[in-house]
């Protein structure tokens, strides 16, 4: 009993430590949070930039370590993503590491690639409300960590 007591609290040490949540979060940041809430455990943005694309306003907090969380609609944050090397899973896969060590940490990948230039791997489905965590893939490496509901 002991042992599986063990087992468990270090688990969710190696958890509560990472800053990429597949699918729900990074930095601290979940998807659906709000612009206070996300001040909150961030502080002040360093940038702020607001915008209209083909779905609408949005918002763009930017961070220290290439860090940008979005609030398409201006409400909630719809998706969080970093091209810095700071924010990991809890098994060290993150912006810098190569495809073969990102398919070994995070299960359940699908990697393909798009275009001559353009290769991801991610978990979710590209499907309008889904959530999806995606790693942009350049020269065999992450280049650049997204997770984000979709919308369209």
């Amino acid at each position: 009993m002991l042992v599986a007591t063990s087992i468990a609290a270090l688990a969710l040490a190696g958890a509560a430590g990472a800053t990429i949540v597949p699918q729900s979060g990074m930095a601290g940041v979940q998807l659906g949070m709000t612009k206070a809430q996300v001040k909150g455990v961030l502080g002040k943005p360093s940038r702020i930039v607001h915008g209209t694309n083909d779905f609408g306003s949005y918002t763009e907090f930017g961070y220290p370590y290439r860090l940008v969380v979005t609030f398409q609609g201006n409400a909630n944050v719809s998706g969080i993503a970093t091209t810095g090397v700071h924010e990991r899973t809890a098994n060290g896969a993150g912006v810098g590491s190569t495809e073969g060590r990102l398919r070994i940490r995070v299960p359940h990948l699908t990697c393909e690639s798009v275009t001559s230039s353009f290769r991801h791997c991610f978990l979710g489905q590209f499907i309008a409300g889904h959530r999806v965590t995606d790693f942009r893939i350049g020269r065999g490496k992450v280049t650049r960590v997204t997770i984000g509901f979709v919308i369209d």
